[in-house]
């Protein structure tokens, strides 16, 4: 039986979640994650978005697609592996930033 406490991939039948920032996080584990479909959490209000999602995250940012504010919050994290697998997961095959 693996031990969630420590196991690092959902693919070992664990739940992940990543800080991205303060506040911010990419989670598989939120109640609207469904099927391992990962989401962007606004840990201060709870709520979750999806990478077609549209949210401010920040007022000087202004209006971004949930998916473009992780790319931009995984500029300064610092993510292991398993960090960037997830957000890979969540990005998909959208070009990066420039």
């Amino acid at each position: 039986m693996v031990d969630c406490r420590v196991a690092l991939f959902d693919e070992k039948g664990c739940g992940m979640r990543v800080a991205l920032a303060p506040g911010w996080e990419l989670s598989d584990e939120h109640p609207m994650s469904s099927y391992g479909q990962r989401v962007l959490v606004d840990q201060s209000r709870g709520d979750a978005y999806r990478p077609g999602d549209v949210l401010q995250a920040y007022p000087s940012w202004g209006v971004l697609l949930a998916v473009r504010v992780v790319q931009r919050l995984t500029k300064t994290a610092p993510l292991n592996a398993a960090g960037q697998a997830l957000v890979a997961r969540f990005v998909g095959n959208l070009p990066p930033l420039e």
